[in-house]
């Protein structure tokens, strides 16, 4: 069973398997979890939430650029988001 696998069997959806440091996992599709965090911070646009499979570098290093955060905060604030399932704080 390779990791893909496992994750759908325990419901979680993980995002990017090619650098394990920044790879996101969400409990919930990432178009859910954007419009979550967009809910909040109506300020971040759609082309600063835009995430491309295999990249999530360039969103997260977007985001803490703008945030005025580090890329650990901002993956750690959108794996939370997709957990808790309601708003972003």
């Amino acid at each position: 069973m390779n990791i893909e696998v496992i994750s759908i069997q325990l419901g979680l959806f993980v995002v990017g398997f090619e650098n394990m440091q920044t790879q996101l996992k969400l409990e919930a599709p990432w178009e859910e979890v954007k419009e979550k965090i967009k809910e909040v911070n109506p300020d971040l646009t759609d082309e600063d939430l835009s995430y491309q499979p295999g990249n999530e570098q360039a969103l997260l290093e977007r985001l803490a650029k703008k945030m005025n955060r580090t890329t650990d905060d901002i993956k750690n604030w959108i794996e939370s988001v997709s957990f808790n399932r309601g708003k972003a704080s």
